[in-house]
């Protein structure tokens, strides 16, 4: 999934719990950097909702802070 993002489209994965969307993960394009490859919840919804913006150094970083904020 593609996400614009800015000026340019990203690459994205929507997240879904129980059949209804929870977040928008966005993987930085090489301007973010150092942290290029990474995943940012670019939005959270219900208890993934998060005031701090997250950065996961992968996708198994997501999903372990995801089942942590779902309570499982």
């Amino acid at each position: 999934m593609r996400v614009r993002t800015g000026d340019e489209a990203e690459r994205g994965l929507l997240v879904f719990v129980d059949g209804a969307l929870a977040a928008v993960l966005v993987c930085l394009s090489d301007a973010y950097g150092e942290e290029a490859g990474q995943w940012f919840l670019e939005a959270g919804f219900g208890s993934l909702a998060s005031p701090q913006p997250q950065i996961f150094s992968d996708l198994d970083a997501a999903e372990t802070w995801i089942a942590r904020r779902l309570g499982g």
